[in-house]
């Protein structure tokens, strides 16, 4: 399960944000991932609880906003949405789409106290 190392560093960041800016603790952490990266989000909900047990994050909100997928067609140009990796262009029918948008997994807010 790649969510557990995912989670940790995560945790990692999220620890090195706070104790740069003096926190006593976190209250929130906002995630987006993409639909696309591979990332289970119920799993990594489950494994960053494990991994903040005993630490400044312990007792934070993790929030995960949901990216949609995209790719662009490399036969017709269009810009489509997608649902996974691999799919047909709705546009023109063509196999090869270059993903876009939903690949990403970043943090995109920590909420510190």
């Amino acid at each position: 399960m790649h969510e557990m190392s995912l989670a940790e560093g995560v945790l990692q960041l999220v620890e090195e944000t706070a104790m740069r800016e003096g926190a006593q603790r976190v209250k929130l952490v906002v995630l987006e991932i993409g639909q696309l990266s591979a990332v289970e989000p119920e799993a990594l909900r489950f494994c960053f609880a494990a991994v903040t047990c005993g630490t400044i994050v312990q007792d934070a909100v993790l929030e995960i906003v949901d990216i949609p997928g995209a790719g662009t067609c490399l036969a017709c140009g269009a810009t489509v949405p997608m649902a996974e990796v691999w799919g047909e262009c709705p546009a023109c029918g063509g196999g090869f789409l270059q993903p876009s948008a939903g690949t990403e997994m970043r943090v995109r807010e920590i909420e510190i106290e």
